[in-house]
Protein backbone atom coordinates (compact mmCIF):
# COMPACT_ATOMS: atom_id res chain seq x y z
CA UNK A 1 0.00 0.00 0.00
CA UNK A 2 2.76 2.36 0.94
CA UNK A 3 4.58 1.48 -2.29
CA UNK A 4 1.45 2.24 -4.30
CA UNK A 5 1.11 5.65 -2.61
CA UNK A 6 4.76 6.45 -3.26
CA UNK A 7 4.38 5.50 -6.93
CA UNK A 8 1.32 7.70 -7.21
CA UNK A 9 3.22 10.58 -5.62
CA UNK A 10 6.13 10.14 -8.04
CA UNK A 11 3.72 10.04 -10.97
CA UNK A 12 2.08 13.25 -9.77
CA UNK A 13 5.44 14.97 -9.48
CA UNK A 14 6.40 13.83 -12.97
CA UNK A 15 3.10 15.08 -14.36
CA UNK A 16 3.63 18.47 -12.74
CA UNK A 17 7.21 18.62 -14.03
CA UNK A 18 6.10 17.86 -17.56
CA UNK A 19 3.37 20.46 -17.34
CA UNK A 20 5.84 23.04 -16.08
CA UNK A 21 8.25 22.17 -18.87
CA UNK A 22 5.51 22.54 -21.45
CA UNK A 23 4.57 25.93 -20.03
CA UNK A 24 8.18 27.08 -20.09
CA UNK A 25 8.77 26.05 -23.67
CA UNK A 26 6.92 29.12 -24.94
CA UNK A 27 9.94 31.27 -24.05
CA UNK A 28 11.68 30.27 -27.28
CA UNK A 29 8.71 30.91 -29.55
CA UNK A 30 9.06 34.70 -29.62
CA UNK A 31 5.29 35.10 -29.27
CA UNK A 32 3.97 37.79 -26.95
CA UNK A 33 2.78 36.89 -23.47
CA UNK A 34 5.52 34.39 -22.63
CA UNK A 35 8.58 35.28 -20.57
CA UNK A 36 12.14 35.80 -21.75
CA UNK A 37 15.16 35.78 -19.42
CA UNK A 38 17.94 38.23 -20.23
CA UNK A 39 21.29 38.60 -18.46
CA UNK A 40 22.47 42.11 -17.51
CA UNK A 41 24.73 43.74 -14.95
CA UNK A 42 22.96 44.83 -11.76
CA UNK A 43 25.73 47.12 -10.47
CA UNK A 44 26.81 49.39 -13.34
CA UNK A 45 25.08 52.80 -13.40
CA UNK A 46 24.29 54.01 -16.91
CA UNK A 47 24.58 50.47 -18.31
CA UNK A 48 22.89 47.87 -16.14
CA UNK A 49 21.69 48.85 -12.69
CA UNK A 50 19.09 47.41 -10.34
CA UNK A 51 17.84 50.38 -8.33
CA UNK A 52 16.78 50.19 -4.66
CA UNK A 53 13.11 50.25 -5.71
CA UNK A 54 13.63 47.16 -7.87
CA UNK A 55 13.72 48.84 -11.29
CA UNK A 56 16.33 48.24 -13.98
CA UNK A 57 18.00 51.12 -15.82
CA UNK A 58 20.88 51.75 -18.21
CA UNK A 59 21.97 51.60 -21.83
CA UNK A 60 22.28 47.80 -21.86
CA UNK A 61 18.80 47.54 -20.33
CA UNK A 62 17.37 49.84 -23.02
CA UNK A 63 19.10 47.86 -25.79
CA UNK A 64 17.93 44.52 -24.35
CA UNK A 65 14.35 45.79 -23.97
CA UNK A 66 14.34 47.04 -27.57
CA UNK A 67 15.69 43.73 -28.91
CA UNK A 68 13.19 41.74 -26.81
CA UNK A 69 10.33 43.83 -28.24
CA UNK A 70 11.52 43.07 -31.77
CA UNK A 71 11.48 39.39 -30.81
CA UNK A 72 7.84 39.70 -29.69
CA UNK A 73 8.16 40.37 -25.96
CA UNK A 74 6.84 43.34 -24.02
CA UNK A 75 8.95 44.90 -21.26
CA UNK A 76 6.67 43.17 -18.72
CA UNK A 77 7.60 39.79 -20.24
CA UNK A 78 11.31 40.21 -19.42
CA UNK A 79 12.87 38.42 -16.45
CA UNK A 80 16.18 40.13 -15.67
CA UNK A 81 18.97 37.89 -14.40
CA UNK A 82 22.23 39.16 -12.93
CA UNK A 83 25.15 38.30 -15.20
CA UNK A 84 28.47 38.94 -13.43
CA UNK A 85 31.44 39.00 -15.83
CA UNK A 86 32.76 35.60 -14.73
CA UNK A 87 29.34 33.90 -15.13
CA UNK A 88 28.22 35.17 -18.53
CA UNK A 89 29.36 32.18 -20.60
CA UNK A 90 27.91 29.68 -18.11
CA UNK A 91 24.53 31.43 -18.01
CA UNK A 92 24.32 31.24 -21.80
CA UNK A 93 25.60 27.67 -22.20
CA UNK A 94 23.35 26.33 -19.42
CA UNK A 95 20.27 27.97 -20.92
CA UNK A 96 19.67 30.13 -17.83
CA UNK A 97 19.26 33.17 -20.11
CA UNK A 98 18.17 33.68 -23.71
CA UNK A 99 20.93 36.20 -24.27
CA UNK A 100 23.29 38.50 -22.35
CA UNK A 101 23.65 42.28 -22.73
CA UNK A 102 26.23 43.19 -20.10
CA UNK A 103 29.23 45.28 -21.29
CA UNK A 104 30.24 42.02 -22.97
CA UNK A 105 33.33 42.68 -25.12
CA UNK A 106 33.58 40.45 -28.18
CA UNK A 107 36.85 38.47 -28.05
CA UNK A 108 38.15 35.44 -29.93
CA UNK A 109 38.49 33.53 -26.67
CA UNK A 110 34.85 34.10 -25.72
CA UNK A 111 33.70 33.24 -29.25
CA UNK A 112 34.99 29.72 -28.70
CA UNK A 113 32.24 29.26 -26.09
CA UNK A 114 29.35 31.52 -27.18
CA UNK A 115 28.17 33.44 -30.23
CA UNK A 116 27.83 37.21 -30.41
CA UNK A 117 25.40 39.45 -32.25
CA UNK A 118 26.35 43.06 -32.90
CA UNK A 119 28.41 44.90 -31.83
CA UNK A 120 26.07 47.60 -30.54
CA UNK A 121 28.61 49.89 -28.81
CA UNK A 122 32.30 50.65 -29.27
CA UNK A 123 33.93 51.62 -25.97
CA UNK A 124 37.56 52.42 -25.13
CA UNK A 125 39.60 52.13 -21.99
CA UNK A 126 39.88 55.61 -20.50
CA UNK A 127 40.61 57.52 -17.30
CA UNK A 128 38.22 59.35 -15.01
CA UNK A 129 39.71 62.24 -13.02
CA UNK A 130 38.42 65.07 -10.85
CA UNK A 131 36.76 67.84 -12.87
CA UNK A 132 39.29 70.43 -11.71
CA UNK A 133 42.38 68.27 -12.35
CA UNK A 134 44.39 69.45 -15.36
CA UNK A 135 47.53 67.49 -14.48
CA UNK A 136 46.45 64.28 -16.23
CA UNK A 137 46.01 64.68 -19.98
CA UNK A 138 47.82 61.56 -21.22
CA UNK A 139 48.41 58.10 -19.82
CA UNK A 140 52.10 58.77 -19.07
CA UNK A 141 51.02 61.39 -16.52
CA UNK A 142 49.95 58.50 -14.28
CA UNK A 143 53.58 57.59 -13.57
CA UNK A 144 53.59 59.94 -10.59
CA UNK A 145 49.93 59.39 -9.64
CA UNK A 146 47.69 57.01 -7.71
CA UNK A 147 45.56 54.96 -10.09
CA UNK A 148 42.48 53.07 -8.90
CA UNK A 149 40.63 50.12 -10.41
CA UNK A 150 38.78 47.08 -9.18
CA UNK A 151 40.61 43.97 -8.05
CA UNK A 152 41.46 41.69 -10.97
CA UNK A 153 40.79 44.36 -13.58
CA UNK A 154 42.55 43.83 -16.90
CA UNK A 155 42.29 47.60 -17.48
CA UNK A 156 44.47 48.37 -14.47
CA UNK A 157 47.06 45.77 -15.41
CA UNK A 158 47.14 47.12 -18.97
CA UNK A 159 48.12 50.56 -17.65
CA UNK A 160 50.55 49.26 -15.04
CA UNK A 161 52.32 46.75 -17.28
CA UNK A 162 52.43 48.62 -20.59
CA UNK A 163 51.60 52.30 -20.34
CA UNK A 164 52.57 53.79 -16.97
CA UNK A 165 54.75 51.31 -15.05
CA UNK A 166 55.48 53.77 -12.24
CA UNK A 167 51.83 54.43 -11.46
CA UNK A 168 50.84 53.66 -7.86
CA UNK A 169 48.07 51.14 -8.51
CA UNK A 170 45.37 50.85 -5.86
CA UNK A 171 42.98 47.92 -6.38
CA UNK A 172 39.70 48.13 -4.48
CA UNK A 173 36.60 45.96 -4.29
CA UNK A 174 34.34 48.07 -6.50
CA UNK A 175 34.13 51.14 -8.71
CA UNK A 176 32.09 52.99 -6.08
CA UNK A 177 35.03 52.72 -3.67
CA UNK A 178 37.36 54.11 -6.33
CA UNK A 179 34.98 57.01 -6.95
CA UNK A 180 34.92 57.84 -3.24
CA UNK A 181 38.75 57.80 -3.22
CA UNK A 182 38.81 59.98 -6.33
CA UNK A 183 36.42 62.49 -4.79
CA UNK A 184 38.34 62.83 -1.52
CA UNK A 185 41.79 62.89 -3.14
CA UNK A 186 42.97 59.48 -1.96
CA UNK A 187 43.51 58.50 -5.62
CA UNK A 188 44.07 60.59 -8.75
CA UNK A 189 42.40 58.56 -11.49
CA UNK A 190 40.11 55.60 -12.12
CA UNK A 191 40.42 53.39 -15.18
CA UNK A 192 38.08 51.03 -17.04
CA UNK A 193 35.90 51.26 -20.18
CA UNK A 194 34.82 54.84 -20.92
CA UNK A 195 31.17 53.77 -21.09
CA UNK A 196 31.33 52.41 -17.53
CA UNK A 197 33.15 55.53 -16.30
CA UNK A 198 30.57 57.75 -18.00
CA UNK A 199 27.76 55.79 -16.38
CA UNK A 200 29.14 56.43 -12.91
CA UNK A 201 29.96 60.09 -13.62
CA UNK A 202 26.44 60.67 -14.97
CA UNK A 203 24.80 59.66 -11.67
CA UNK A 204 23.00 62.59 -10.07
CA UNK A 205 25.20 62.62 -6.96
CA UNK A 206 28.37 62.70 -9.10
CA UNK A 207 27.43 65.20 -11.81
CA UNK A 208 30.01 67.95 -12.23
CA UNK A 209 32.60 66.27 -9.99
CA UNK A 210 34.49 64.16 -12.53
CA UNK A 211 35.54 64.18 -16.18
CA UNK A 212 36.74 61.67 -18.75
CA UNK A 213 40.25 62.37 -20.04
CA UNK A 214 39.28 61.08 -23.50
CA UNK A 215 42.05 58.55 -24.11
CA UNK A 216 41.51 55.51 -26.29
CA UNK A 217 43.73 52.88 -24.75
CA UNK A 218 41.81 49.91 -26.17
CA UNK A 219 38.86 49.04 -28.39
CA UNK A 220 36.00 47.22 -26.65
CA UNK A 221 33.21 46.13 -28.99
CA UNK A 222 30.18 45.24 -26.86
CA UNK A 223 28.13 42.39 -28.28
CA UNK A 224 25.03 40.43 -27.29
CA UNK A 225 26.03 36.95 -26.19
CA UNK A 226 23.87 33.97 -27.11
CA UNK A 227 24.07 30.21 -27.32
CA UNK A 228 26.49 28.91 -29.94
CA UNK A 229 24.82 27.79 -33.15
CA UNK A 230 21.44 29.52 -32.66
CA UNK A 231 21.48 31.09 -36.11
CA UNK A 232 17.81 32.07 -36.10
CA UNK A 233 18.07 34.08 -32.88
CA UNK A 234 21.43 35.50 -33.99
CA UNK A 235 19.92 36.81 -37.22
CA UNK A 236 16.86 38.27 -35.44
CA UNK A 237 18.99 40.12 -32.86
CA UNK A 238 21.24 41.61 -35.56
CA UNK A 239 18.13 42.73 -37.46
CA UNK A 240 16.77 44.37 -34.29
CA UNK A 241 20.08 46.17 -33.69
CA UNK A 242 20.08 47.51 -37.26
CA UNK A 243 16.56 48.84 -36.76
CA UNK A 244 17.53 50.37 -33.40
CA UNK A 245 20.28 52.36 -35.16
CA UNK A 246 18.19 53.44 -38.14
CA UNK A 247 15.11 54.63 -36.23
CA UNK A 248 17.06 56.89 -33.85
CA UNK A 249 16.59 54.76 -30.74
CA UNK A 250 20.32 54.07 -30.34
CA UNK A 251 21.14 57.79 -30.18
CA UNK A 252 18.27 58.37 -27.74
CA UNK A 253 19.52 55.61 -25.42
CA UNK A 254 23.11 56.98 -25.45
CA UNK A 255 21.97 60.50 -24.63
CA UNK A 256 19.63 59.38 -21.86
CA UNK A 257 22.19 57.21 -20.08
CA UNK A 258 25.53 58.94 -20.67
CA UNK A 259 24.58 62.53 -21.54
CA UNK A 260 25.22 64.12 -18.12
CA UNK A 261 28.86 62.90 -18.23
CA UNK A 262 29.54 64.61 -21.58
CA UNK A 263 30.48 61.18 -22.94
CA UNK A 264 31.92 61.58 -26.43
CA UNK A 265 30.73 58.26 -27.75
CA UNK A 266 31.74 56.66 -31.01
CA UNK A 267 28.99 56.40 -33.67
CA UNK A 268 26.91 53.23 -33.58
CA UNK A 269 29.26 50.51 -34.84
CA UNK A 270 28.75 48.46 -37.98
CA UNK A 271 27.33 45.05 -37.23
CA UNK A 272 30.03 42.55 -38.12
CA UNK A 273 29.09 39.40 -36.18
CA UNK A 274 27.09 37.53 -38.82
CA UNK A 275 25.16 34.38 -37.92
Amino acid sequence: MKLHKASAAVAAVLTLSLAATACGSGEDSGSGGDKITIGIKFDQPGLGLKTPDGKYTGFDVDVATYVAKELGYEASDIVWKQAPSAERENLIKNGDVKFVVATYSITDKRKQEVDFAGPYLLAHQDLLVRADDSSITKVEDLNSKKLCSVTGSTSAQNVKNKLAPKADLQQLGGYSECLTGLENGAVDALTTDDSILAGFAAQQQHQGKFKLVGLKMSDENYGIGLKKGDKDLHSKINKALEKMKSDGSWDKFVKANFGPANYKNEPAPEITEAS
